[in-house]
């Protein structure tokens, strides 16, 4: 029984493929009628970057010379201005026994770090200080600190 089974499935699967190659067929030709009825279709972009179905005017087309474009970052411009960078501040906590405090800049009011080392003077809270800054691992210190 098993071969007559086999036999019948095989039929069955055979007639599902012969179905689905004359349905591929017919859409086949649908979409071929479909294509000569409709004629080729364009899409064009406008000024501003919107799809549109009608060619751009020619008369607002924009000449752009291939030289002048940049590719990458711009450089960057040198100032004419010298940035002092000898800051004015004041010192805002600094524990001698730890050998860390803290300055605060007069012009920006931000906090920087001062380490003992970077001292030249020695201070303590409320001295008028002048500093320089480097970037550390965690931010600005503040380095050759000189006591106003």
């Amino acid at each position: 029984m098993a071969k007559s089974q086999q036999a019948y499935n095989k039929i069955e699967k055979e007639k599902a493929r012969q179905k689905k190659r004359e349905e591929k067929q017919k859409k086949k030709e649908e979409r071929k009628a479909n294509k000569e009825n409709q004629g080729i279709q364009f899409a064009y972009v406008d000024q501003y970057g919107n799809l549109t179905d009608t060619p751009p005017d020619p008369a607002e087309k924009i000449k752009v010379d291939a030289d002048e474009i940049v590719l990458g970052v711009p450089k960057k411009e040198e100032s004419t201005e010298e940035v002092d960078p000898i800051k004015k501040g004041k010192v805002a906590f600094f524990d001698t026994s730890k050998g860390f405090g803290f300055i605060i800049d007069n012009d920006t009011q931000e906090k920087h770090f001062c380490h003992v080392s970077g001292l030249i003077d020695a201070i303590a809270e409320n001295d008028n200080v002048e500093f320089e800054l480097e970037r550390g691992m965690k931010g600005m210190n503040a380095v050759r600190v000189k006591k106003i």
